[in-house]
C-alpha cells in the first residue's frame, strides 16, 4: 500500500511539472528584424494581370513561354510494320498461354476446395493421374504465370525501345 501511494505520488509530481515545463514552452521565440523584411510592402500594391491586360503589357510578359525553349521534334523513324506484326503475333501467343494457365489454375482451386463438376481435374491431358500434391501444381502453375508474363513485359520493353507505340501492340 505505501508503494502504491507513493508510486502515486510520483507520477502526480511528474505530470505536474511536465505541464509546467509545456505552459513555459509555448510562447514562440521573436526573431530578429521580421519586422523589417515584410513579404508585402504597404507602399507598393500588388499588380493582377488579366487577359484584357496582357496584350498592353511589355515584351517581358510570357504568355506561353519562351520561343528559345521550344521542344525540339523527336527525329525517330517509323517502326517497321513486319516487326510490329511480329511481336503482335508473339504476344497474342503469350497472352493465350497465360489464358490456359489461368484456366488451369481455376480447375484447380476449384478441385481442392471439392469442386468435382469438371471430369479434367487432377489428371493431365494425356489422361494419367498426378500424383504430385494440388497445392504444388498451383504454385508450379503460378510460377510459369509469372514467367509469361515477365516474357511479356520484356517483349513490350525491347519493342519500346525499338521506338513502337503502345497503340501499335494491341
Amino acid at each position: 500500500m505505501l508503494r502504491s501511494l507513493s508510486f502515486a505520488l510520483l507520477t502526480l509530481s511528474f505530470a505536474a511539472l511536465s505541464s509546467a515545463a509545456q505552459s513555459q514552452d509555448t510562447t514562440p521565440p521573436q526573431s530578429q528584424g521580421q519586422d523589417s523584411t515584410s513579404p508585402s510592402d504597404p507602399n507598393k500594391p500588388k499588380k493582377v494581370w488579366t487577359n484584357e491586360n496582357i496584350p498592353r503589357a511589355s515584351d517581358n510578359v510570357s504568355v506561353v513561354g519562351n520561343p528559345k525553349n521550344k521542344p525540339k521534334p523527336s527525329k525517330t523513324k517509323p517502326v517497321d510494320d513486319k516487326y510490329v506484326t511480329s511481336v503482335r503475333k508473339q504476344l497474342d501467343k503469350l497472352q493465350k498461354q497465360i489464358d490456359d494457365v489461368n484456366k488451369q489454375l481455376v480447375d484447380l482451386k476449384n478441385f481442392s476446395q471439392g469442386d468435382s463438376s469438371n471430369n479434367a481435374v487432377g489428371m493431365k491431358l494425356n489422361k494419367s493421374y498426378d500424383r504430385e500434391p494440388v497445392e504444388l501444381q498451383i504454385r508450379a502453375l503460378e510460377d510459369k504465370k509469372k514467367d509469361l508474363q515477365s516474357q511479356m513485359d520484356a517483349l513490350l520493353d525491347e519493342a519500346r525501345k525499338k521506338g513502337a507505340e503502345p497503340g501499335q501492340l494491341r
